[in-house]
């Protein structure tokens, strides 16, 4: 059985055995929200989980907005292994390298994949992240707050990374995504300068505000191609620190 129910906000859908002890199982989608994408991709994850882990969970799965964007196999094997089955199931990989060939990295980039493959933009960017070799990171936040965040493996390497779901974290004041600005702002982005956000390189955000919840942001991060080499990182380390002083000297003489 596939349907919709009215479940919990923040849970996206169930696998769950039928009571009886007949064996049969049913997939649950919450069908509150209202984006097809978020569906889809709910469904296909299901579906994951009931090819792959129902042996292991008798008893079923519920499955959190977190759990769909939950790629990491450390941290948790099963839903990681869900959404890997659920984006190959709706966006094969030929395909979607096919898409992105020769294609400028932005916003309309991943609204014309998540349009061609029916998955909602996470998803769409998350794909892309799993196969790129660009240093990237996508930011959703919720109230002004980092509500979880993945950085592409070339970023993670730099030592680049979020740890959203242990710590609180505020969206950077500077960051589109704290801000008030239009739709065509944050969509065409800006490139902001070293130590908005994470890291002292310059970073290209882009950033869509969510049109069912004013107070959830998506952000698509773009880090230079090259990170900096250990002495370029001296180096400016050093000029940070001098000019510090030189502030601190200034304060002092004025």
């Amino acid at each position: 059985m596939v349907g919709g129910l009215d479940l919990s906000k923040g849970v996206e859908g169930m696998l769950m055995p039928n009571p009886d002890g007949s064996g049969e199982w049913g997939i649950i989608y919450n069908d509150t929200i209202h984006s097809a994408g978020r569906r889809n991709f709910t469904l296909a994850h299901e579906l994951g989980h009931y090819l792959l882990h129902r042996q292991t969970n008798p008893n079923g799965l519920k499955c959190t907005n977190r759990n769909m964007a939950d790629w990491d196999e450390v941290r948790n094997g099963i839903e990681a292994e869900a959404n890997t089955f659920a984006s190959y199931l709706l966006m094969p990989l030929d395909d979607f390298r096919e898409q992105i060939k020769g294609r400028a990295i932005d916003i309309d980039l991943m609204t014309d994949l998540a349009d061609r493959y029916a998955v909602s933009l996470t998803a769409a960017i998350l794909k892309w992240m799993t196969i790129t070799d660009k240093r990237a990171m996508i930011v959703v936040g919720k109230e002004g707050f980092i509500d979880w965040a993945w950085s592409s493996e070339p970023l993670l390497k730099s030592g680049i990374f979020y740890r959203a779901r242990q710590t609180v974290t505020e969206l950077p004041a500077a960051s589109l995504a704290a801000q008030d600005v239009d739709w065509d702002t944050g969509r065409h982005g800006h490139l902001q300068p070293a130590g908005v956000w994470l890291g002292s390189e310059p970073v290209h955000e882009m950033t869509v505000f969510s049109p069912s919840n004013d107070q959830m942001t998506i952000s698509l991060l773009l880090y230079p191609d090259r990170a900096p080499s250990r002495w370029e990182m001296a180096e400016l380390e050093e000029e940070q620190t001098v000019d510090t002083f030189d502030k601190f000297m200034d304060g002092r003489t004025g």
